[in-house]
């Protein structure tokens, strides 16, 4: 499907449907101001941390629906879920252990923020570097591999991947360097990997809404649904 007014289509590879036919993907695209350590946003973080350490445990974490559903999926694709975390997980459990949360930029805090909350795997991307108008969900293949933010190069074979014309760049586990958001960073994609289904996909596409319009003068705002 083409998402609204951004000239770019975001589709499902057909053995990656087949393989997890409940599949659904919230995108949002939008042009942004983006900034960092925004006091506001950084109480927005705390408070939601707090919220987290207060609910739920460690062990818990394995009882959330939306990370079974990842963890049944890349079982599904032959990937260690244990060793490969969606980044929702790797988030909570960050929390949990008594550790901040990174503080990046404001587009990556609210990406952040919105993961914790609904529970999904969140990525978001430099609109400007992705290559083409085009980005298919599909497992990479041998030999597949990129540089992970903050990461060493990540070896991708058998994770369900956003591709564009030059190759994968980012994963419901770690994103690439190249696409990265930062400070200079005008146009944005963000997707909701929610390998569980579509509810509570529209409640997460309007808080991310709100919270670009809020904190990040957002600007062209388009949400869509890919299921």
């Amino acid at each position: 499907m083409t998402v609204p007014g951004a000239s770019l289509s975001i589709s499902i590879d057909p053995a990656v449907r087949a393989a997890c036919p409940g599949l659904a993907l919230g995108v949002v695209t939008a042009d942004v101001v983006n900034g960092i350590d925004d006091v506001a946003l950084g109480a927005e973080l705390d408070a939601c941390a707090d919220a987290v350490r207060a609910a739920l445990t460690i062990e818990g974490i394995a009882t959330l629906p939306a990370v079974q559903a990842l963890r049944r999926a890349y079982r599904t694709f032959g990937k260690d879920p244990a060793r490969y975390r969606g980044s929702q997980e790797a988030l909570l459990r960050r929390i949990l252990k008594g550790l901040a949360l990174y503080r990046i930029n404001t587009v990556v805090d609210i990406n952040n923020l919105v993961s914790i909350e609904s529970r999904q795997s969140l990525g978001v991307y430099d609109r400007d570097r992705i290559d083409g108008d085009a980005v298919v969900m599909r497992v990479a293949v041998a030999g597949e591999i990129y540089k992970g933010i903050g990461k060493d190069v990540l070896n991708l074979e058998g994770l369900p991947v956003y591709v564009d014309a030059a190759g994968p760049f980012g994963s419901p586990t770690s994103d690439s360097e190249r696409a990265m958001v930062t400070a200079a960073t005008r146009r944005i994609l963000l997707v909701v990997t929610a390998f569980g289904g579509a509810d509570g996909l529209p409640a997460a596409l309007d808080r991310v809404a709100g919270l670009l319009r809020r904190y990040a003068q957002a600007q062209l705002i388009e949400t869509a649904i890919v299921a």
